[in-house]
């Protein structure tokens, strides 16, 4: 029999999920780069329009880490010696992360070169 679906459990499983990715070293870099570049939203003098849409793409690279240490655990998980394909997957992982990463650069220098020559 399928368990009923409970908002309040799915809610301290994600709890417990953020606890996982707090005790991971890249999360913890994006997490500052986050506080940063919120920060700095402060200091632009940018459309709110433009500041939301910024503020939106730093969540980005934080779900991309959330997928990837998600597959980092299951290889993990499921492999206990070294195998080349659970290589491939967490480098893929990781390339997800990568490019997330690249994709918000390339949406904050979008609007800084926007609004710098407007």
């Amino acid at each position: 029999m399928k368990p009923k679906y409970s908002i309040y459990k799915n809610f301290f499983y994600a709890i417990d999920g953020v606890k996982v990715l707090s005790k991971e070293s890249s999360f913890k870099i994006e997490i500052m780069a986050f506080v940063l570049a919120f920060i700095t939203l402060f200091f632009l003098q940018y459309p709110i329009w433009a500041k939301i849409f910024m503020f939106c793409s730093l969540f980005i690279p934080l779900v991309a880490e959330a997928f990837n240490t998600a597959i980092e655990k299951s290889v993990d998980l499921t492999q206990t010696e070294y195998h080349i394909l659970a290589k491939h997957a967490k480098d893929i992982a990781a390339f997800g992360v990568l490019l997330s990463i690249i994709i918000t650069v390339l949406i904050w220098l979008g609007f800084i070169l926007y609004f710098l020559y407007i």
